[in-house]
This record gives structure tokens, sequence and C-alpha cells, in this order.
């Protein structure tokens, strides 16, 4: 029987490819492997559960354990996703979440911020803000285009977040030359 699994901290192409290779390399029948889940055939399903379960810490992953943590995990994989693609130009985040995950905003928005402490709008910022430094990184864009292109009112609105975020200068940060950036799965 197909079983589906669904894994915390699959943020990119990357994370599908190394617990694919992971799965594979372990022998499961794998029918299918996408940003937080994987499923696969088995006749054992507590068996694969346990064997999964070991896979993935040897990964950094783990396996999600209640429909919250699920919930959870769509709204990041939801936001990184338009933080990824620049899609963030005067959005609603509730309205996107609401449309792109078909619950209520509301229910997500305190589902999301008891289990990870945080609101989902100071996380989407910790998102956009991780964002900008790899923008800066790719020396592509000067900083009112970065701030344009994340959605901001104005560059003073990004400075100012950014300071808070970081504490640290746009200036600043661009001068260290440092790549300090934080890994998508580790931003909470």
């Amino acid at each position: 029987m197909k079983k589906e699994f669904y894994i915390k901290n699959m943020v990119c192409r990357s994370c599908i490819k190394i617990i694919r290779d992971a799965l594979q390399q372990k022998n499961f029948n794998i029918t299918e492997v996408e940003l937080g889940k994987v499923v696969i055939e088995t006749d054992d399903v507590t068996e694969t559960k346990r064997q999964l379960t070991e896979i993935l810490k040897i990964n950094d992953f783990d396996l999600i354990g209640t429909p919250e943590e699920k919930q959870v995990e769509q709204v990041k994989l939801a936001l990184i996703e338009l933080v990824k693609n620049l899609e963030c130009l005067d959005i609603k985040l509730s309205g996107y979440l609401k449309d792109r995950l078909h619950q209520d905003y509301f229910t997500l928005s305190k589902v999301f911020s008891f289990n990870q402490q945080i609101t989902i709008e100071k996380y989407f910022i910790k998102l956009k803000i991780e964002k900008v430094k790899e923008l800066i990184h790719s020396q592509e864009y000067n900083f009112t285009e970065i701030s344009q292109m994340l959605g901001y009112s104005n560059l003073g609105h990004l400075s100012g977040q950014f300071k808070t975020e970081t504490g640290m200068s746009l200036t600043e940060y661009k001068g260290m030359g440092a790549n300090l950036r934080n890994s998508l799965n580790r931003i909470l």
C-alpha cells in the first residue's frame, strides 16, 4: 500500500534530492518525493516509519507527527516559495495563504504562532531578510532595486527591518563581504 509521510525542514530541491538518494540507498519503494512529503509503497508501515525516521534524522530532517505540524510546514513552504520567486510585491499574506492552502487564515495564524512562538508575519520578514542577503551577495542589484523586488514601500522600510533583524545596516552587511546567511530550515 502507498503511505504518505510528511517531513519537516524540506525547503529546496536539494532537500528532495538528499531524501530521494538516502531512501533509494536503503531500497525504499518510493513513488513520490516533493517538498515536505514522500510517498512510499510498503507492506509494513510501522517498520517503514521507523527506518524513515532514522534516515531523516541522519540527514537533518524530521517526520511530522501531528496535523498542526503539517499545517505549520505547509505555511512555511508556501512563504518560502513566495519569497524565492520574488512574488511578494503588493501581496496580502492572509489572502495568499488562504488561497494557497485552502484554509482559514485565522486558524493558520493561530496554529503557526502556537507551534513556532512567532507570527506568520514575523516569519515572513525573516525570510525576506534572508532573500535580501542573497541578493546583496549576488551583486546584481542595488538596495533600492532589492527593496522594490521584495515589495517594500521604500528603501527606508527595508533598511529598518534589516537593521532590526541583523543588527547592522545594509551597507555594513554588504561591506563585510561575508556570507552570513541562515539556512531557510533554520530561521526559527
